[in-house]
């Protein structure tokens, strides 16, 4: 699979991950990366979760941002 940013700009670069919120594939360059921190329950009983990485392509993150 090939990342579809790189596809619009006339380039072929392998896909790395999948965007969460639109589903496009993208590739290194074009990924974000944001860790969330994970809990369940209640904040007093919530156990320890160890964080959880999503990946966003370069459009989603920024509107996310704003």
């Amino acid at each position: 699979m090939h990342c579809l940013d790189c596809r619009t700009q006339g380039t072929t670069h392998t896909a790395v991950g999948i965007c969460r919120d639109c589903g496009a594939a993208v590739c290194e360059e074009h990924a974000r990366v944001a860790v969330n921190e994970v809990r369940r329950g209640s904040m007093l009983s919530a156990p320890y979760q160890p964080p959880a990485r999503t990946v966003r392509c370069a459009m989603c993150a920024t509107a996310r941002a704003a």
